[in-house]
């Protein structure tokens, strides 16, 4: 049986939490005021009030009355959406009565706080079936209120198996007349508790990476309609490190990422979309270099490639590998070595293109992008063509696709994106497609 989604939104980037409750304050509630005034590439996509491992347990009751109050105050004017976290486990009864209890006080309209919540995140959900006592749950929760039945959406944590192997049950169960399941929004990689849960060691005692959890998240939210997101990155200086992870997800799939901190909120909302100026790639001997734009050529200054003429041709050194060539093997050499990452106006300059082709009967066109490519002072200019076809034009609709939802959904950083791709790349970005 198919389900049909409640959620219009496509992509979201950051999923940011704030301790509900911090103890030994005079406010206890700080840490929620100061991010519900984040806006535009500071404030995430899904601010997520944490009232479980964020918040000391014997700080939630007093935490969900935090809830309350802050977003009652401030969550007309917030610019993403709120989903607060609530306690929960799949082994414990008492545990799971509790979360219950917070979503029926958070919920209550009287208070005026869930006229501005979309919804809540289960943490430590097990197999398919309890996925469905947090379902029931809601469910109640909205009878007792008088919700629109649906209308809040579920977001679950996955750390256990139970629950990465439950994500392959969701496709059939999703629909039933037994169950709200529908009101699933986003699959949440939780790998701390998830590397417990698999009594998984590491010599150093750091996190294994996951790359099978990832994939399994971001294929079970595929196949249901959801949405992945990646779990915390702990070493929040390590900027690098995160960019590199969320570059990693992405070819998985996955544009999510969970932030621990106003900066890497703004690194996770910007590190999805395309480049402001399009650049070239140079592997040089197995790490990826970019090439420095110079009056429109691109230089290559490291020491792992080098190049010099001989004889009337070029000696190519790429680490301990040396070739002997003339000027054609050259360009073949350095287009194989090179590859382009285009800007948002060369993504939808392409497509507009192949979109005037379509209309012309073409099914399929050549593009090329030629470049002058600088090695040690010598230049050689390269030629990369690609053909494009229906299923080019589709893959490249995602990151078009993505600038659009941010758009439509996130007017408050539309500024900060016409100041980073001018007026005209984004009015055509939005008409593309």
């Amino acid at each position: 049986m198919s389900a049909r989604r409640n959620h219009d939104r496509e992509f979201v980037r950051t999923f940011f939490t704030s301790p509900t409750a911090v103890e030994g304050e005079d406010d206890s509630a700080k840490m929620l005021r100061s991010a519900a005034t984040l806006r535009g590439m500071q404030a995430p996509d899904i601010w997520v009030p944490d009232n479980e491992d964020a918040t000391a347990p014997s700080m939630r009751d007093e935490g969900a009355e935090n809830i309350v109050e802050v977003v009652a105050e401030h969550g007309s004017e917030f610019p993403g959406e709120i989903h607060p976290r609530v306690v929960w486990h799949r082994d414990d009864p008492g545990t799971r009565y509790r979360g219950f209890e917070h979503m029926r006080r958070i919920a209550d309209p009287e208070r005026g706080a869930i006229q501005h919540i979309d919804g809540f995140v289960i943490p430590e959900v097990g197999d398919i079936d309890d996925w469905k006592k947090a379902d029931e749950f809601m469910t109640i929760v909205e009878h007792e209120h008088g919700l629109e039945p649906g209308s809040l959406a579920m977001s679950v944590v996955v750390e256990s198996a139970q629950a990465e192997l439950a994500m392959a049950d969701l496709r059939e169960e999703m629909g039933k007349p037994t169950n709200r399941l529908e009101r699933l929004f986003m699959l949440v990689d939780g790998e701390v508790d998830y590397t417990k849960d698999m009594r998984a060691m590491t010599p150093t005692g750091s996190l294994p990476e996951w790359p099978e959890l990832r994939h399994n998240t971001s294929r079970g939210a595929s196949a249901a309609g959801l949405i992945a997101v990646d779990g915390p990155y702990d070493d929040i200086r390590d900027v690098e490190g995160y960019r590199e992870r969320m570059t990693e997800n992405r070819a998985k799939g996955m544009l999510g990422i969970w932030s621990l901190t106003p900066g890497q909120v703004v690194a996770a909302n910007q590190a999805p979309l395309p480049p402001e100026t399009g650049y070239w790639l140079l592997d040089a001997d197995g790490r990826e270099v970019e090439l420095r734009e110079d009056d429109g050529r691109y230089v290559y200054g490291g020491d792992r490639i080098s190049l010099e003429e001989s004889g009337g041709g070029y000696v190519l050194r790429v680490g301990a590998d040396e070739r002997v060539l003339d000027g054609e093997e050259l360009r073949e050499e350095l287009l194989g070595l090179t590859e382009y990452v285009p800007s948002m106006d060369d993504i939808v300059g392409s497509m507009a293109e192949f979109e005037a082709a379509k209309e012309a009967g073409k099914g399929a066109i050549a593009m090329s992008r030629s470049s002058t490519v600088v090695v040690d002072g010598i230049e050689a200019e390269i030629t990369a063509d690609r053909m494009w076809d229906e299923a080019t034009y589709q893959a490249a609709m995602t990151p078009v696709r993505l600038f659009q939802d941010i758009y439509e959904n996130r007017p408050d950083q539309h500024d900060e994106l016409v100041e980073m791709y001018g007026e005209d790349v984004v009015e055509r970005a939005m008409n593309v497609g």
